[in-house]
Parts: C-alpha cells; structure tokens; sequence
C-alpha cells in the first residue's frame, strides 16, 4: 500500500516497526482513545488513524481536537447511537471500495458501553472485515488500582433506565459471589450509590474510581454502606467506575437439577471422586459438595 507520511523521522515510529505492518484495505478499524490523558494513546493507534479514508467519530467535536493534536486530517463521520444504522450502510460503502474506516468513540473503546455495536455488528454481517486496535480502558484501569479479591468479576456497565430492572440487576449480582463492576455518569451517581448500598451487603468492599487518568484523578475504597457518603463527599465530576469486590467468603450456590443431571451421569462412568472433581472444574460449585450429592450424603 501506499503510506501516508506521518513522522517520518519520529523514533517511536521507526523502532515500534508498525510502519511495516499490514493495514488490510476494505476493513473496519475500531480503535481505542484515551479515555482523559492524550498520552495514553497507542502508537498502533496513531499510525492506524493517520492511514485511514475516513474516520467515523461518536461526536466529531469530541475527537477532532484529539485527532488535530497528532496531525491526524482524514475525513469524519459522524457514527452515534442515533444513527448508526444508517452510517453503516455509509462506511460499507467505503469498504467495497477497498478504503479502510476507522470507528472511535468519545473516550476508550467504541461499543463497549459506547456506541458502536450495531454498526460493527451490521458490518460484520455484510462480510466485512473487523480490525481491534486496543487501548485505554475505564474498567481494567480501575481494576488494576482496586485490588479486588481473586474472583471472576461481571461487567454491568451503565444500569437499565428503570427502577424495578435496576434493582433487578443489583440484586442478581450481589447473589452471584462475583465482583461486579458499574459505570455511572456523574448525575446519576447520588442514586446508583444508594441502590447499590440497598442491594448489597453492608460490608461489601467498594473501589470509586473517578477522573481516570486526569489530573484530578480519584481512587478511594469504602464499603457498600458507606458508598452514598463517600460519593456525596467529593464533587460529581467525569464517569465513575464502581468495582463492587466480590465477598469475603462467596455464597453458596444451591446445585440445579441440570448440574445434577449430568453429574450422575458421570457418576455413572466414573469414581465418584473423579466425577465430583470434573464437576467441580466445570461448574465452579466446591468437590466436597458435588462428591455428597453424588453418594446421596447430605451436607448441613
């Protein structure tokens, strides 16, 4: 292909080799931005934009000063919630073209609790090729200050609208045993924090993270109890991240007639000691507890 010049006597650029890497031609980039400090931008992600033909932004105001920042001057779309139906059937023509699109969002990575998935989903259902171009991240930047116990965590993102799903959700999770992590905009915070307080248990570790990667960048622990305090006591300002840490000791999940199913089916072929363990690596539920079901002992 033939490269657009984008510093050329940079050292960065020369050293990092991606220069010299292939940029297939009629492909959807979806390129991760930082998600508040400018620096956080890949070098892949820089050399990825300056060779696009188009560039389809959340908000073009948003990304045009980021773009200008880096000498970036391909032509924007504009690709948000509202519209991206319809600036799908726009960029798949520019991919049978054999130009490449990149798709951004306003900060970190399109269509992960941004918009995006419905266009790159159309996309992908028309045969067109996806690229990830990987970034800054809200939720593994606030996991990696928050020290969460060594448990699977679920991704809530942003809440339901309404109030009955809301708690819904809230009350699933804190039944699951998992750490759970939520996105909240700044206005709303006040009253996610007081359901959340509402649905877990009061001694639940919660890790607030806010002002990600900015210069008023804030990372406090405090517990599910005191979250609607620790909230209220600092300035609702940028997106928040609430990493809800699993419990202490994670609760007891009741063995379902399917799991049971199987496992006597296994029981059937194997000791009941190599059934219960297969069991256990599969399901996450204790050996101990599938071994007694297993033999008919009851635990209690």
């Amino acid at each position: 292909m033939e490269r657009k010049p984008f510093w050329n006597d940079d050292p960065l650029i020369a050293v990092s080799g991606v220069a010299d890497q292939d940029l297939p031609a009629g492909a959807l980039y979806v390129v991760a931005t930082p998600i508040g400090n400018a620096a956080d931008i890949t070098l892949r992600a820089l050399w990825v934009l300056s060779q696009m033909d188009a560039i389809a932004c959340e908000d073009t105001r948003t990304s045009r000063p980021l773009l200008a920042r880096y000498r970036i001057e391909a032509p924007l779309l504009a690709a948000h919630e509202h519209n991206e139906r319809a600036v799908a059937a726009r960029i798949a023509a520019h991919l049978s073209r054999g130009q490449r699109v990149a798709l951004v969002s306003d900060a970190g990575t399109p269509a992960v609790s941004d918009p995006g998935a419905r266009l790159v989903g159309a996309l992908r259902a028309a045969g067109h090729r996806i690229v990830p171009v990987p970034g800054a991240s809200s939720v593994t930047a606030a996991l990696s200050a928050a020290g969460l116990f060594d448990a699977p965590w679920t991704f809530i993102g942003f809440l339901p609208r309404g109030a009955r799903e809301r708690e819904r959700v809230l009350r699933a999770a804190a039944a699951s045993g998992n750490a759970t992590i939520v996105l909240e905009a700044p206005h709303r915070i006040g009253a996610t924090a007081a359901e959340i307080a509402a649905a877990f248990d009061p001694a639940r570790r919660v890790i607030v993270a806010r002002e990600l990667t900015k210069k008023f960048e804030s990372i406090v622990a405090t517990t599910a109890a005191e979250l609607p305090a620790a909230v209220a006591a600092g300035e609702a300002r940028g997106e928040y991240v609430l990493a809800i840490d699993a419990p202490a000791v994670a609760p007891e999940r009741d063995i379902d007639a399917l799991t049971l199913r199987w496992l006597h089916a296994l029981g059937a072929e194997l000791p009941a000691a190599r059934a219960a363990a297969l069991a256990a690596e599969v399901t996450g539920l204790p050996r101990a507890r599938l071994y007694d079901a297993l033999i008919g002992k009851s635990r209690g």
